[in-house]
């Protein structure tokens, strides 16, 4: 699109600084529309790379007061089941330093009502959609896909780190068969490309991202929440009545970077990072790793304008900069080390 700002304003702007008496040019013109944040991710094209990470902004309904729905390159939704989840019993969040544990349990109202109320909502705003699809089986992930094939939806992140009640309730994302049969069976029925989202609770993360990728993923995300605890002293008791629960936050991002630079290097198909990200610095972070998006999360809940903000924030950075687009970054720090940079 702003390549074809500039072949218009070539063709229809005949003036010249001499001619105009002004200090301004067409090549002023043409270096201002240039500078893109466009990213291509699994064949979609986003205005940019900045997304949410899944439940922490439910479906867009809840942040569009402080949010253009349209301003971000998509909306990733809460989780979507086949059926209406309830989710665990309170207490089920605790801060902890630097960051937050959740054992939500993946609480939704199931894929009859996001149909139905959610969707049209986030189409009525022209929001760009990505659904987190959980499950407690493959069977359940498959009836997702399928309710979702003929919607408007641009691409499905699959949760993996769910438990998987047929095998004693270890998660699909620990074991890499498990989680490669999951991503063929999803891939079988999905119309929309599928992104399986990691978990980083396992011992080679490189590992799991060529397993679904060998199962036909067209991405991956990550990294999902670390497993934590925090006991509550005064109480002598957990402070989570799951007593485990998922850590996210400031304190998880050297991990996540870590992790996305990791699986960027391991596999061919594109990454969405996340994990920590509160900035646009931290954005960048993540870009330079090799992720093309990026998704924020725990930021949300204590500043409901953060992912506009990144946004502008990487706006400014590609103007200063002086790139032609925001791609140019994407995994540029294995380019400086291949330079000896």
């Amino acid at each position: 699109m702003a390549m074809r700002c500039v072949r218009i304003a070539k063709e229809h702007l005949s003036f010249t600084s001499e001619e105009s008496g002004s200090g301004s040019s067409l090549h002023e013109i043409e270096t201002e529309e240039i500078m893109s944040l466009e990213v291509k991710f699994a064949g979609v094209t986003f205005k940019n790379p900045v997304t949410t990470a899944s439940g922490t902004f439910g479906s867009g309904m809840e942040y569009s007061e402080f949010v253009g729905l349209d301003r971000l390159g998509a909306v990733t939704t809460k989780g979507v089941a086949n059926i209406p989840w309830e989710g665990n019993p309170t207490p089920r969040i605790a801060e902890t330093h630097a960051g937050m544990l959740n054992a939500i349990g993946l609480q939704n109202p199931g894929i009859d009502t996001f149909i139905e109320r959610d969707l049209p909502f986030l189409h009525e705003r022209n929001a760009r959609v990505i659904v987190n699809v959980c499950g407690r089986s493959k069977e359940d992930y498959v009836e997702v896909a399928e309710r979702l094939a003929e919607e408007q939806v641009d691409l499905l992140e699959i949760n993996i780190s769910c438990p998987n009640v047929k095998a004693g309730g270890i998660a699909f994302g620990q074991d890499p068969k498990c989680a490669e049969e999951i991503t063929r069976a999803v891939k079988a029925k999905a119309k929309q490309p599928v992104v399986m989202k990691l978990s980083p609770n396992v011992t080679d993360i490189t590992e799991m991202a060529r397993a679904v990728e060998a199962g036909g993923a067209d991405g991956v995300s990550l990294i999902n929440t670390l497993m934590g605890m925090k006991i509550d002293v005064a109480k002598k008791t957990f402070a989570l009545a799951n007593k485990t629960g998922g850590m996210s936050g400031p304190c998880v991002k050297p991990v996540a970077v870590r992790m996305v630079y990791q699986v960027a290097n391991a596999v061919s198909i594109p990454v969405l990072g996340m994990g920590g990200i509160q900035n646009t610095e931290d954005a960048l972070e993540f870009l330079m790793a090799g992720a093309t998006m990026v998704a924020v999360g725990t930021a949300n809940f204590f500043n409901p304008y953060v992912t506009s903000e990144i946004v502008d924030g990487l706006e400014e950075y590609v103007k200063r900069e002086k790139l032609s687009s925001i791609m140019d970054i994407v995994g540029s720090v294995n380019r400086t080390d291949a330079n000896g940079g």
